[in-house]
């Protein structure tokens, strides 16, 4: 019996089927040569079980660990009652039941178990040395059953188990390491289900003590670091953190470098660092990591001998990192090799396995992408066939049972849109319908299962009306307003504020969709709600916190306090906090942590306060999302706000007027999204062939200096079709419909309005849409004056709360970076800013100018809360991928978007940044308004002048002086030292019709003041 323990624990390292054969061999005779009643015969046949048991869990063979149960079942019923060595045996057993199910999926067998290792729990007193290892093998059995079922009860019992057996073992115990990342990996499990950051973030604090406390060359130091890895990856898949996944490849890294050869471990760690550097190459494109994954997983399979029970799993993984590749690269050979590979391990899995559903719904998906690549028919049908295999086989109750659903009506949904059969459209909706059906309330799933509904009922709809048929629109609506209202908790405010962006940049074309559906059914008032709800989502939950709390305060004013609160903690803690697992030092890392987990608790804590708010009479709607009739209220009497939603089913426009109590719903039949996406490759193209964001009429002699000027390129193309384009298609039917056309009027008394762009239509100069060829030449700044808003609402608040500027604070600050390292020299900033600055004196305005190595980022920010208004005369660089960091770039750093927003400025009035892209946007995030005027004016300024791309040095500084000369001749008498900023639309759209006039109307003309917008009010 001992030598075969020895055997046993040398196959548990080794992995060595010879070994593990050999000691079942020679503790089957050592049962046998134990006669019937001998007090050492439970022991031999649980210690033959547990060797059936480590071979089974090798091979995947029934009959191992049938005859392992069997065995260990004779051996509780042979040990008395009262016995010291029952628990033992009933804890054994209910773990080879456990093994039994997490390859069967019978629920019999977890049951069973449960019940065992329960009984074994109770017979263990309080004090007992193995209570906490028994408490802590329960909670792993409920985890188990969990995984199967999604029942919550289930698992938050097994986290209650295993934070007692933790609570039980002192600090310094042996098994004190392993009781913390098992206790971490059932928090994990259960984030997983639920979504919740606080699970998520206290996993990752309890596995991190664990490797903390798990001294080096210890045998169980790799499966910590590993598992910590598999942690933080979940939480990166949450929330896009790129610190996460950089610490769990890191730390997965260093488990399979402490993993000697031959470990029956290494191909399972291979597989799970090449599925975190797959994670990564998702996120950010990075193909070497992708190349990393594929080798470590393709090695994995190599070392992994055939009849190994977690091949199929470890082809299953080598495959999805093959599609992850060919969606990235579309290299029809990698979806070959997925195709391949999952077909390989669906043959090698068993039919009663658990997994099987799995990888059958996995080959689906494989099927489908190669049909979307191809065409062919018969792909998606096999994996509709493939799909629904998974579903027959799959035992109700399922935990991943909605998730075969949603896959399997996605490729229903698929094959209608290719073959048009109704009846494809009826069984896909009728799947995803009963995927929400069996997912749980509160499941992370949910949201984008609504949505994936919405969608599939909005195809639908749009193919029968097409055909003259009318299903019921009442579907329709109620599933993408479900949508809507789940969207915020994907990206929750116990996240960062640059992560919630990274959530919502998934989900982009909801709204949009919705609005088209809206419009459709002759509901532009939902279009509206939905696009009002679903854009600037991230800027809405920002201005949310920092709402005004007078109503609540005078009816409840320490409810209002506590709200108060928690909302500038969040404000902190999202614009500020880093998810930071990457730092060597400990303490460094708990911190952060504790960090985390306290944002997560104030988010569910601000959660708690609204709903007592919304209990309370006269507050049901508090911070709900605006409906139509609210949305209309506060709008600016000086203009219409138009709001435009680009969809590939139709294009429309809807104007909001004060004084009306109903939106005009403006049908653009001749606009498309194909042309505004088309315009905008044709505008993106023709600013790179001047080899700049933008060609400058300007002498040569500016190279040195100009904010990115280059030679005109006489090649580059006309931007004349892009602004016609615009103004055919989209500007002059609004303009026509509101009775704007009529003969152009004085600067100063033509109309204002406020254009609301979505989609690629935000990266277009509606502005400046016109015809400037011919004898007919006409734009929108002959009868309006433009300004731009992120969101109706982020206008209107303006209006609501707009209090006069304290005398004190209003004033002009002005700086300029003209020589700051590693950027253009601009030295007309110089210029520019002394000019304005002391004509400001002259006046007697209230102004301060310090620019160059005077000033500091800091000190900016500083002189922002002292001074009502700032003119910035910089560069500006838009970061890509973390757009929170882009920024205006001074001499001693960089004044970055995230610090900016994390200022509340009550008395900001306007805002000029004469500088490169600050009003860019970025691409991923149309809808989202990432931009630096955006950042001020979520900093509290009312109005914002910036550039939509780069602009030149000489342009840049004469369209400043002709917009401040403006606003200097029309200062009302008695303004004192006051500056006001309230005319700055109209300066902006003098100063550049002046830059137009002297430059004419040719293509590179029109490129110099075009990028010239206004935001705000």
């Amino acid at each position: 019996m001992n030598l075969g323990g020895s055997l046993t624990c040398r196959f548990e390292r080794t992995g060595n089927l010879e070994d593990i054969s050999a000691a079942i061999s020679l503790r089957t005779r050592a049962v046998h040569l134990t006669p019937e009643g001998h007090t050492d015969l439970p022991i031999h046949l649980m210690n033959l079980g547990g060797s059936l048991t480590c071979r089974f869990e090798r091979t995947g063979d029934l009959e191992d660990i049938s005859e392992a149960i069997s065995l260990q079942t004779r051996a509780v019923h042979l040990t008395p009652e009262g016995h010291t060595h029952l628990p033992i045996h009933l804890m054994n057993l209910g773990g080879s039941l456990t093994c039994r199910f997490e390859r069967t999926g019978n629920l019999e067998d977890i049951s069973a178990a449960i019940s065992l290792q329960t009984r074994a729990v109770h017979l263990t007193p309080e004090g007992h040395t193995d209570l906490p290892r028994r408490l802590m093998n329960l909670g792993g059995s409920l985890t188990c059953r969990f995984e199967r079922t999604g029942n919550l009860e289930d698992i938050s019992a097994a986290i209650s188990l295993r934070t007692r057996a933790v609570h039980l073992t002192p600090e310094g115990h042996a098994d004190l390491p392993i009781h913390l990342m098992n206790l971490g990996g059932s928090l994990t499990r259960r984030f997983e289900r639920t979504g919740d950051l606080e699970d998520i973030s206290e996993a990752i604090s309890l596995q991190a003590h664990a490797v903390h406390l798990t001294p080096e060359g210890h045998t169980d130091l790799p499966m910590h670091l590993m598992n910590l890895g598999g942690s933080l990856t979940c939480r990166f898949e949450r929330t896009g953190n790129l610190e996460d996944i950089s610490a769990a490849i890191s730390l997965r890294t260093r488990a399979v470098h402490l993993t000697p050869e031959g470990h029956a471990d290494l191909p399972s760690r291979l597989m799970n660092l090449g599925g975190s550097l797959t994670c990564r190459f998702e996120r950010t494109g990075d193909l070497e990591d992708m190349a990393e994954a594929i080798s470590l997983k393709t090695r994995a399979v190599h070392l992994t001998p055939d009849g190994h029970a977690h091949l199929p799993n470890i082809l299953t993984n080598l495959a999805n990192s093959f599609l992850s590749r060919f969606q990235s690269l579309k290299n029809d050979s990698d979806l070959s090799e997925a195709i391949a590979r999952q077909t390989r391990a669906i043959e090698l899995t068993p039919e009663s396995h658990a997994s099987l559903p799995s990888y059958l719904t996995s080959l689906g998906v494989l099927l489908r992408q190669r049909f979307q690549r191809f065409g062919n028919v018969s792909d998606i049908s096999a994996a509709i066939a493939r799909q629904k295999q998974a579903v027959d086989v799959s035992s109700k109750g399922h935990a991943q049972l909605p998730g075969f659903h949603t896959n399997l009506g996605t490729s229903f949904m698929m094959r209608f849109g290719h073959t048009h059969d109704p009846v494809d459209a009826e069984n896909g909706i009728s799947n995803l319908v009963q995927a929400l059906q069996l997912t749980p309330d509160m499941h992370a799933e949910l949201p984008p299962r609504y949505m994936i509904l919405a969608s599939a009922w909005f195809q639908y709809f749009t193919s029968r009306l097409l055909n003259d048929f009318y299903p019921c629109s009442t579907s329709v609506l109620t599933a993408f307003g479900t949508a809507l209202d789940l969207l915020t908790s994907i990206a929750g405010l116990e996240q960062t504020v640059q992560h919630r962006f990274t959530m919502v940049g998934e989900f982009l074309s909801i709204p949009g969709e919705a609005a088209a559906a809206a419009f459709r059914l002759g509901r532009p008032d939902r279009a509206l709600e939905w696009l009002e709800q679903g854009r600037c989502l991230v800027w809405g939950q920002q201005s949310q916190l920092r709402t005004p709390l007078d109503a609540l305060n005078a009816h409840d004013p320490a409810l209002a306090a506590r709200l108060l609160f928690v909302s500038q903690h969040l404000e902190s803690a999202g614009s500020s906090r880093q998810h930071s697992s990457t730092s060597n030092s400990w303490d460094r890392k708990a911190s952060h942590e504790a960090d985390a987990l306290k944002h997560s608790q104030m988010a569910s804590e601000r959660d708690r306060i609204l709903g007592h708010i919304r209990a309370i009479p006269g507050f049901e709607t508090f911070l709900q999302p605006l409906r139509c009739t609210a949305i209309l209220s506060h709008l600016p009497r000086s203009g219409p706000v138009i709001v435009l939603n680009v969809h590939q089913h139709r294009c429309d426009a809807i104007a909001l007027q004060d004084g009306s109590d109903e939106v005009l719903h403006i049908p653009l039949p001749s606009f498309t999204l194909q042309k505004a996406k088309w315009y905008q490759r044709m505008l993106t193209a023709q600013l790179k062939e001047h080899q700049r964001h933008i060609q400058d009429v300007e002498q040569t002699s500016e190279l040195s200096c100009g904010r990115a000027a280059r030679p005109y390129n006489a090649k580059a193309q006309d931007v004349h079709g892009v602004l016609e384009g615009l103004w055919r298609g989209v500007v002059r039917p609004t303009l026509d419909a509101l009775g704007f056309l009529v003969d152009e009027d004085p600067v100063n008394a033509l109309p204002r309005i406020w254009w609301c762009p979505t989609g690629p239509l935000s990266f277009l100069p509606l502005h400046a849409a016109g015809v400037y060829k011919g004898m007919q030449v006409e734009s929108v700044a002959d009868y309006v004056v433009s300004s731009y808003t992120p969101s109706v609402a982020a206008l209107t608040q303006r209006v609501e709360n707009d209090a006069p500027i304290d005398d004190r604070v209003s004033g002009l600050f002005l700086t300029s970076q003209p020589t700051a390292p590693g950027a253009p020299r601009i030295l007309g900033t110089v210029k520019e800013v002394s000019a304005i600055h002391t004509k400001a004196q002259e006046l007697q305005i209230r102004a301060l100018n310090l620019s160059g190595d005077a000033i500091t980022p800091k000190e900016c920010l500083e002189r922002m809360e002292e001074y009502s208004s700032i003119h910035l005369a910089c560069h500006g660089i838009q970061e890509t991928l973390n757009p929170l960091r882009s920024r205006f770039v001074f001499h001693k750093g960089g004044l970055d978007l995230n610090s900016v927003m994390q200022k509340n400025l009550p008395n900001a009035d306007l805002a000029y940044l004469s500088a490169c892209q600050t009003s860019a946007g970025q691409e991923s995030l149309p809808d989202e308004a990432v931009h630096l005027a955006a950042g001020m004016l979520a900093a509290g300024y009312r109005r914002v002048v910036s550039t939509m791309w780069e602009i030149g040095d000489e342009s840049a500084s004469q369209v400043a002086s002709d917009f401040y000369q403006y606003l200097w001749s029309r200062r009302p008498e008695g303004s004192g030292s006051r500056f006001d900023g309230t005319l700055s639309a109209h300066a902006l759209h003098y100063a550049t019709q002046q830059l137009r006039d002297r430059l004419g109307n040719t293509n590179a003309s029109l490129l110099a003041w075009i990028p010239f917008v206004h935001y705000g009010y």
